[in-house]
C-alpha cells in the first residue's frame, strides 16, 4: 500500500495574534497538496498576506492549541533560507523595496542569496545560467540589461517572478500580483501564470480580484475577517451567494466564460 504523499502545506486551528490581541488569523485550518493550483479570494483586510507571511515564517501562530498543526512538507521546524528555496514568493511590497538602480538581470540573481539586489555575492557561472534560463521562459531576457526603475509595473513584476523561479520551486505563491497593472501587463501576466502552471509548479494565489484566476486554479479558498469561509472547486465556491456574502455586495449574476469567472451584475 502506497503511503499518502506529504501536504505541501498542513495547518490546523492556525491562530496568528498582532499588537497583543487582534487576531489576524482566526482558527484556520487548511491542507494543500503539492501540484495543486489555488487561490484565496478575499476583500481588503481579510489576512490574506497575514496568512501568506505564517506560510514563510514571518507570523507565527500561537502555540498549544487544541489539534493544533504547524507543517510545510511534514515538518514544523525550518530554516527560513531553505524554505524559502522551496517556495517561490512575490509579493508587492518586494517590488516596492527593488527601488535602486539595478539591472533586471541583477534583481533575479538575487533570488539566490535572498537579498535586495547584489553587494557582495559570489555570482556562479551556474547561477548566471539559471538566471538566463528563467529569464528567457519569462521572455524577458532582452531587458536583462535595463533597470528596474525603468521599467514598467508588469516588467517589473515579471521579473520578480523570474526571481522567485531560478530556484525551481515545487510552489509559486503570489500576492495580489495584479495590483497596479493596466489591461495589456494584465493580458500578459495572466499568460505567464498559465506557462508556469502547465510546467508542473503548484500556484498558490492570493487575490482580492476573481480576474486572477486563471483557469488552471481548480480550487477557491475564500477569506474573510482572518476565516476561511469556504473551499471548494471553482464551480461550487464562485457563486453569486457567495460573492455576495465575502464582498458585501447584491451580485445578481456571474458568469464563466473561457474558465474565468466575472461578476455579471451587482
Amino acid at each position: 500500500m502506497k503511503d499518502k504523499p506529504t501536504p505541501l502545506i498542513e495547518f490546523k486551528n492556525i491562530t496568528v495574534i498582532k499588537g497583543g490581541y487582534n487576531k489576524i488569523i482566526d482558527s484556520v485550518s487548511v491542507t494543500i497538496h503539492e501540484g495543486e493550483n489555488v487561490a484565496i479570494l478575499g476583500p481588503n483586510g481579510a489576512g490574506k498576506s497575514s496568512f501568506i507571511k505564517t506560510i514563510t515564517r514571518d507570523y507565527y501562530p500561537l502555540p498549544g492549541r487544541k489539534n493544533y498543526v504547524f507543517k510545510i512538507w511534514g515538518k514544523e521546524n525550518w530554516n527560513i533560507f531553505s524554505l524559502r528555496k522551496r517556495l517561490g514568493i512575490v509579493t508587492n511590497s518586494l517590488q516596492h523595496v527593488h527601488t535602486s538602480e539595478i539591472s533586471g538581470m541583477d534583481v533575479v540573481l538575487s533570488g539566490f542569496f535572498s537579498s535586495v539586489g547584489l553587494w557582495h555575492q559570489k555570482v556562479t557561472a551556474k547561477m548566471k545560467k539559471k538566471a538566463m534560463e528563467a529569464l528567457e521562459f519569462m521572455e524577458i531576457a532582452h531587458l536583462g540589461e535595463c533597470k528596474i526603475t525603468e521599467m514598467s509595473s508588469g516588467e517589473a513584476r515579471r521579473f520578480l517572478i523570474a526571481r522567485a523561479l531560478v530556484h525551481e520551486p515545487k510552489a509559486l505563491i503570489l500576492d495580489e500580483p495584479t495590483n497596479s497593472l493596466d489591461l495589456h501587463a494584465l493580458h500578459i501576466l495572466r499568460k505567464t501564470l498559465r506557462k508556469i502552471a502547465k510546467a508542473g509548479t503548484s500556484i498558490i494565489l492570493v487575490t482580492q480580484s476573481l480576474q486572477d484566476i486563471i483557469p488552471e486554479i481548480n480550487r477557491v479558498i475564500l477569506m474573510k475577517r482572518g476565516k476561511f469561509v469556504c473551499d471548494g472547486t471553482k464551480d461550487a465556491v464562485l457563486t453569486s451567494k457567495n460573492m455576495s456574502r465575502l464582498f458585501d455586495v447584491p451580485v445578481v449574476d456571474m458568469i464563466n466564460k473561457d474558465g474565468y469567472y466575472y461578476v455579471f451584475r451587482y
